[in-house]
């Protein structure tokens, strides 16, 4: 499958790679999108994640452009082109929040390119970004939202974690050295893997409910789809026990008269990189953009 090397802009001025894959003609009647954009996981980057190949031939196939993107996040630690030269970016030194301007910029090109109907598809932490921006900072094109794996950040879910003194020693060391004013020291945290990763961007994703996907699946704008794993939701923890019930719980107590269409699907003996599964992915995720 050839592909464009592309570029976009970001609001704040960083400028971050991806690469687009056009289909011969595109998708019109045949699905409910006529692009998606596919957002990588912690560390991850635009040409990384075999999980996700699959699933951008079939696509294309569909009729619906690829468009696979680093956010600010893209691997461990690295250097990013602004309009006032390089800064220090990767998953060490992300703050989640301003995913926000990478999913915009993204979309704004996608636009610009001719396409207006937009779906992100994220995994992992791309998952928690595809929906954090869609929730927070909601662009008018984007109609569909995939969240594949999206975990539980969440502090106080982290209490109940049979590896808790690994997470609070982690956010006790990164916590001292944002008091003593070094917030981008780089620590070595063990939770909820071992990682290298600045204090300011450890608390800022660990550190509170900020993150925590239950405190806005709510106010998602568009149809969503949630997909997990039967391995991840048995064996991965408090990250993931018991979501698919809960990301349904929130939607129905939350205050809002009505709410975009959504589903919750687990796929039976896939783990959270879905391996050996990445046809079922496929199918679930091509099948859900091409029906209403």
């Amino acid at each position: 499958m050839q592909v464009e090397l592309v570029r976009a802009r970001t609001s704040d001025g960083l400028r971050l790679d991806g690469s687009l894959a056009l289909p011969t003609h595109l998708s019109t009647d045949t699905s409910t999108v006529d692009a998606v954009v596919l957002l990588h996981g912690v560390g991850g980057s635009f040409f990384g994640g075999a999980m996700f190949d699959p699933l951008a031939a079939r696509l294309v196939e569909l009729g619906i452009a690829v468009l696979r993107v680093n956010t600010r996040g893209y691997g461990a630690v690295n250097m990013i082109a602004t309009d006032g030269g390089a800064t220090r970016g990767g998953a060490a030194f992300e703050i989640v929040d301003q995913c926000r301007h990478d999913v915009t910029a993204w979309c704004d090109f996608l636009v610009q390119r001719g396409m207006s109907r937009i779906g992100l598809i994220g995994h992992s932490l791309g998952a928690i970004k595809a929906l954090y921006a869609s929730a927070f900072a909601p662009h008018e094109n984007v109609v569909r939202v995939i969240a594949a794996s999206p975990p539980r950040l969440s502090h106080s879910a982290f209490h109940h974690d049979p590896r808790s003194h690994d997470f609070f020693d982690s956010l006790a060391v990164a916590k001292q050295h944002i008091q003593e004013g070094h917030p981008e020291q780089l620590i070595t945290a063990r939770f909820p893997f071992p990682l290298l990763i600045t204090a300011a961007s450890y608390v800022d994703k660990y550190g509170d409910e900020r993150y925590n996907i239950l405190k806005f699946v709510s106010q998602v704008a568009s149809p969503a789809l949630y997909i997990y794993g039967s391995i991840e939701l048995e064996h991965g923890g408090v990250a993931f026990a018991g979501l698919p019930e809960a990301i349904q719980r929130a939607v129905r107590q939350a205050d809002a008269p009505s709410h975009p269409k959504l589903e919750v699907t687990t796929i039976a003996g896939a783990d959270h990189f879905y391996t050996g599964k990445s046809g079922e992915l496929t199918d679930v995720v091509a099948n859900w953009l091409t029906r209403d």
